[in-house]
């Protein structure tokens, strides 16, 4: 009897080969063919749903004014750059258990729109959805929910009710009886995911997909789903039961937005005053190894407490240990200060956190990294009151950052009296080495 034939597909580009390799020779990735069944039956095409469409001249199509979707949740729409727009579909993915369904349900109740909202789930029943609606206050007539997995049943319901809204968790649910019975397979996510966005387009509704992610934290799932879609994003969970929402891809609004969350026992509520969400509240100065930084993230800008801490190194082996900061930005700029400013870091471990738990990536933390380790290394705390921003430049220079008078603002509404880099607005200044901005900024505690 022969055997049922099998084939490995890449699970970030969709390449198919006959048998298992290492690394993908489509898009390199490592130790991502899987393997799948290749039955007779995948080589049937599902049937199409779609009509021929026709070809416009591009400066004879009218500019209508898009009216966006008011989410109901001022943080979301934030990200989303204003609400949702019509016939957009969005793709939120994230750790289970960080949020995804709760804050949807939240959006279904609180949508500001007249008709349906049709909440499909292919992982809860109804009454399970329904406890969890009650018991965050989501419970609404307006709000429709069908456990289905089937394409061809989804868009059959869909046609049916043509709702205002469509939700979907999650797209690793999908499934087309064309393609195999298995779900999550590469194909099965992009069919699924294409056929349902593609009918939220031409009916102008607005699209929610939940997706899963992989143990590293990237969405699971061919690469191809997130261009897709119109906006990818990503759930983080910080300290203290912080969420929070950032926006990878935006075709509508500004990408790097970032949400605020925390997580309540009515659900996800928005904070209010996000600027000094991630300081820490203690009586008497900084203690030595800490800097506050005024952060832009998106449109807004976040007051956060940058802490390292140095040890000598064991077995004189140096080691970095920075999982809020990258960790190479971290040797980097311990590296300019070993070479310009003298401090010897090759034989000491660096530990380096971020309060709050905040992920940190943007130039501006180079100079509160540089006086954090500094501060560290020399035992001489900052001076009370001060925030730093700057790009610390391999040659040892202190470079202006972007939206260095926003940063100010928001700085002297926190009480912080000075800014160190140079130059207040960032134009018009000369550059200042890190050597001289430290020995100014230590001088009196040196002496």
């Amino acid at each position: 009897m022969k055997k049922n034939a099998v084939r490995f597909v890449c699970s970030s580009c969709g390449h198919v080969e006959a048998k298992w390799l290492g690394r993908c020779p489509s898009c390199g990735q490592w130790n991502t063919l899987t393997e799948e069944s290749a039955s007779p039956r995948e080589g049937k095409k599902p049937s199409s749903r779609r009509t021929a469409h026709q070809a416009e001249i591009l400066s004879r199509i009218p500019e209508d004014a898009v009216k966006r979707l008011d989410t109901g949740i001022s943080e979301l729409n934030q990200v989303l750059g204003g609400g949702m727009v019509p016939g957009s579909s969005v793709l939120i993915g994230g750790q289970p258990g960080i949020g995804k369904s709760t804050l949807l349900l939240q959006v279904s109740r609180s949508v500001r729109c007249s008709g349906t909202v049709l909440y499909i789930s292919g992982e809860e029943s109804p009454r399970q959805i329904a406890m969890r609606a009650r018991r965050i206050g989501a419970a609404s007539d307006s709000i429709k929910v069908l456990c289905e997995t089937d394409v061809t049943s989804l868009l059959r319901h869909m046609e049916a009710i043509q709702p205002a809204l469509v939700v979907v968790d999650s797209i690793q649910t999908l499934i087309c009886e064309e393609l195999g019975p298995v779900p999550g397979t590469v194909n099965q996510i992009k069919y699924g995911s294409h056929e349902v966005s593609d009918w939220c387009r031409e009916h102008q509704v607005p699209l929610f997909l939940v997706a899963h992610v992989t143990k590293e934290g990237f969405i699971a799932g061919p690469k191809v789903v997130e261009h897709m879609v119109d906006a990818v994003l990503y759930f983080e969970e910080a300290e203290g039961g912080i969420r929070l929402l950032r926006a990878m891809k935006n075709r509508f609004g500004p990408v790097n937005e970032l949400g605020i969350f925390s997580m309540e026992e009515r659900g996800l509520i928005g904070v209010d005053n996000p600027s000094s969400l991630f300081l820490q509240n203690r009586e008497g100065g900084l203690p030595p190894g800490a800097a506050v930084a005024p952060v832009y993230e998106g449109s807004r800008v976040l007051l956060v407490e940058i802490q390292a801490l140095t040890v000598p190194a064991k077995s004189g082996i140096s080691r970095t240990f920075a999982d809020r900061i990258d960790s190479r930005r971290v040797s980097r700029i311990a590296a300019v200060l070993e070479k310009h400013v003298g401090l010897r870091f090759s034989d000491q471990d660096l530990y380096v956190n971020v309060a709050g738990g905040i992920r940190l990536d943007e130039v501006g933390i180079d100079l509160p990294l540089a006086v954090a380790l500094y501060s560290a290394r020399t035992g001489f705390a900052a001076p009370e009151g001060t925030v730093f921003a700057g790009e610390v430049s391999l040659a040892g220079e202190v470079r202006p950052v972007p939206q260095a008078e926003m940063r100010s603002r928001a700085a002297e509404k926190l009480g912080f009296s000075a800014r160190i880099g140079p130059g207040r607005d960032g134009k018009g200044k000369s550059l200042r080495s890190l050597k001289e901005t430290l020995a100014e900024l230590f001088s009196a505690k040196q002496n």
